[in-house]
């Protein structure tokens, strides 16, 4: 048993005690008591980070009459309403659309669930809204019709939505993807197919890209949809029979999870998604050979994309099957590990400048002196200033490898042509909402996690997470 002090705010509580033989989420519990902060909330600062609510007291070193810092916002006590009621009929729909913190729903246009699911997701990404909004209506001639069409149906499509306190239609949305890419249209017995959201998710970027970076589009727009969601890698290509070696660069929009028996969380399956054999002519050898691709991230998107590779082809069955391994995955993801040793370096000062705003949060003292700031806020959904947005984004950020999720597409069911798709959106507010077509729903946070997998419940297909970034120091 430790008896320690905790320092919350401007109070100071001494002789808590810490029973090491039970997890520190008991502690917490104490200190919910005392505080009334919830666990979930509660940030304590120990050596080397945050205390988890399953950390080993003996790996943690605290020690007896330790003091302890903790943050945290405890619950507010129920004041009575300062203005009169006002019921929800009473108000406009636009204000209704307001009222309720979040997007409107999207009807199911038969099997169009992947399609729903794709737009919610992509529709939490603000700086996209406003590379859209600014979007000509006249088509650049390097653009081709059936994308410049897209475009426009996703630009009027996330405008409903904004504005729509009811469920919304997207046939001009779907008739102008399935224009693009026929896949879309696929029918068996008469009924439109369910498709896969990944490919929607994919095509509608790859559109959207051509579009957003054309001479035609204001400066500020082009390359859009690269800046916010792609990741640049370098792979190093070994041959070991050959001894050939060689390094090669590209752009992706997601980094790959790797599900086998092996891999229980996203890390692994990350790690796994960065290594791979490929097969093919080696030059010294006179035919072909196996090769060794080792991936590391050179540059790093302000969304970070990330599927899980659940759906191969089996070949008894001849159709895609489905892998329910669960898989779990993280509110806050870190992909420093997995970046290139010049991104590390280039990563080390805005990290350190990170750490020292977060430690001013909790009152600790820091040696940073540059002033800086930090966002680390969720999407935005309602009322989007476009003007201040693009702002925003004229001011040069920094990453710093450290990412939140904001985004989880899931699918249920076991197997890719059927089943149904699902998208779950943190709101600007901080709380999650699952759009499940044309019904929203309000969601804990803690139940978001639980859609890693392991039966036949909603498993995260597609995780988008929004990076920490701080502004660039100035060089005036």
């Amino acid at each position: 048993m430790l008896t320690v002090s905790v320092k919350w705010q401007k109070e100071l509580f001494s002789n808590v005690e810490i029973d090491t033989t039970l997890p520190p989420y008991v502690f917490k519990c104490q200190l919910f008591d005392l505080t009334g902060v919830p666990p979930e909330r509660q940030k304590i600062m120990i050596k080397g980070g945050l205390l988890k609510d399953d950390a080993d007291w003996s790996k943690i070193g605290v020690k007896d009459g330790q003091k302890l810092m903790m943050m945290g916002t405890a619950d507010e006590i129920v004041k009575p309403p300062e203005k009169e009621l006002v019921f929800s009929e009473d108000l406009t729909e636009e204000e209704q659309a307001v009222a309720v913190g979040h997007s409107a729903g999207l009807l199911n246009l038969g099997n169009t669930c992947y399609m729903n699911s794709t737009v919610q997701c992509l529709h939490s990404v603000p700086e996209l809204k406003s590379a859209l909004t600014r979007y000509l209506p006249i088509r650049a001639n390097d653009v081709d019709q059936s994308s410049h069409t897209l475009t426009i149906a996703t630009r009027e499509l996330f405008n409903e939505l904004d504005k729509s306190a009811k469920p919304v239609s997207p046939v001009r949305f779907l008739m102008a993807l399935r224009s693009k890419y026929p896949q879309f249209a696929q029918l068996h017995n008469g009924m439109y197919m369910q498709q896969d959201a990944e490919e929607c998710w994919t095509q509608l970027l790859y559109s959207l890209s051509l579009a957003l970076k054309s001479p035609g589009v204001s400066e500020n727009a082009a390359d859009t949809v690269k800046k916010l969601f792609a990741i640049g890698l370098v792979s190093r290509v070994h041959c070991a029979e050959s001894g050939e070696e060689a390094n090669e660069t590209e752009s992706v929009y997601s980094l790959k999870c790797h599900i086998s028996q092996e891999v229980n969380h996203l890390h692994e399956g990350l790690k796994h998604g960065l290594k791979s054999e490929l097969e093919k002519n080696s030059p010294s050898l006179g035919r072909t050979a196996i090769y060794t691709k080792d991936s590391s991230i050179s540059e790093l998107p302000r969304y970070l994309t990330v599927q899980f590779v659940r759906f191969f082809w089996k070949r008894e069955t001849n159709q895609k099957a489905k892998i329910l391994r669960k898989v779990d995955y993280p509110l806050e993801l870190d992909v420093y590990n997995f970046c290139s040793s010049d991104l590390r370096k280039k990563l080390e000062s805005p990290r350190q400048i990170l750490r020292d705003e977060e430690g001013k949060k909790l009152g600790l003292k820091t040696n940073t002196k540059a002033s800086t700031s930090t966002d680390t806020e969720g999407p935005s959904h309602k009322n989007v200033d476009l003007s201040n947005t693009a702002m925003e984004e004229d001011r040069e950020k920094q990453v710093t490898g450290i990412y939140d999720l904001i985004a989880v597409l899931t699918h249920k069911g076991r197997s890719a042509d059927s089943g149904h798709y699902v998208a779950w959106v943190k709101q600007d507010n901080g709380k999650w909402v699952q759009f499940d077509d044309d019904n929203p729903t309000l969601q804990r946070e803690e139940d978001i996690t639980r859609l890693s997998g392991g039966g036949d419940w909603h498993m995260a297909y597609i995780c988008m997470y929004k990076a920490r970034v701080i502004d660039a120091p100035s060089n005036c």
